[in-house]
């Protein structure tokens, strides 16, 4: 027989959102990819006519849980700045029935600050101590929020361009996250004898080069859908220990990769994804050179938070 679909929009998904261990359920959902209990397929990136902008379709199948499911995001090209929106649907696995359709913006933020998290604590040197973010929004201040706990911290270093226009409110709600926050007036301070780099940004061209830090560093990099979008220069992939969310999908999808493929740079390169260090499958850097790593997003992760959230909403009916 078939269901309606339960509906959330951003107010409801973001009430089920904050019961959520979404650090944990991304832990939990690359065991499976590791285990071979789900499957990740490839974005599919569909251009509109005529420069308009596109759509990214992420998808993904969590069989250990009989679901699978969509994102579905556009990048819209309007006169003023680009709208970026998403929704995800999942389905059941059992009688192919849609289970829930949900705005999936504060989900994309979250799952996309957890999943940097996950590879912050298992990439990041155990002794790191010193972390700068490149970002000020609601990306940049849920990665803060992932990662403020993973190592003891003596410094949170935030720098992004737009901090100057922002009001003495909005600087204070930035310091309000940890108590060792420090709001830097450039990017070369917060950038001064950092473990971590977190790259929290919808930056389309490279706004660092790793080599110019002053000492080896685990970078991670979500940039975002805009075409062949990246944070870092191509050709410093050559010159770093590379990881990525999941190797069978990333190199193709990421602007940095992609870019870096003619300077003599390869997918083969990748030290190893998420599944491998999750599964213990995969080398830790030495840090003798800088370490990289680059998110796209995997449909996965989005299937993995709207099936926490379709629990949640059916245990409340």
């Amino acid at each position: 027989m078939s269901t309606t679909p339960y509906v959330l929009d951003k107010t409801a998904a973001e009430q089920l959102l904050a019961q959520v261990d979404v650090h944990q359920a991304m832990v939990a959902m690359f065991r499976e990819l590791a285990a071979g209990n789900a499957l990740q397929p490839a974005q599919q990136l569909v251009e509109f006519p005529n420069g308009g902008g596109d759509f990214i379709n992420y998808l993904g199948v969590l069989a250990g849980a009989g679901v699978y499911g969509v994102k579905t995001s556009p990048y819209i090209v309007r006169e003023q700045s680009p709208l970026v929106t998403a929704w995800t649907l999942l389905l059941s696995m059992q009688t192919g029935q849609p289970l829930l359709l949900c705005d999936a913006g504060s989900l994309t933020i979250a799952r996309t600050a957890a999943t940097t998290a996950v590879a912050v604590d298992a990439l990041a040197a155990p002794q790191a101590s010193r972390l700068a973010v490149i970002g000020s929004g609601a990306v940049a201040q849920a990665h803060v929020h992932y990662a403020k706990q993973l190592r003891p911290w003596q410094s949170i270093r935030l720098y992004s361009p737009g901090l100057t226009g922002k009001t003495d409110a909005q600087k204070h709600q930035l310091r309000q996250l940890d108590p060792r926050i420090e709001l830097c007036a450039s990017q070369a301070d917060a950038l001064r004898d950092a473990d971590v780099v977190m790259l929290c940004t919808s930056s389309a061209k490279p706004l660092l080069n790793p080599a110019a830090l002053d000492k080896p560093a685990l970078i991670t990099s979500i940039s975002t859908n805009a075409p062949r979008a990246h944070e870092v220069t191509p050709a410093s992939l050559l010159t770093m220990d590379v990881y990525c969310d999941y190797r069978a999908t990333t190199p193709s999808s990421a602007g940095e990769m992609l870019l870096a493929g003619p300077l003599g740079w390869s997918s083969a390169d990748i030290q190893g994804d998420l599944a491998e260090l999750v599964g213990a499958k995969a080398p830790r850097p030495d840090y003798r050179r800088s370490v990289f790593f680059r998110s796209i997003g995997l449909g996965l992760e989005d299937v993995a938070l709207a099936h926490a959230l379709y629990q949640l909403k059916r245990e409340a009916c």
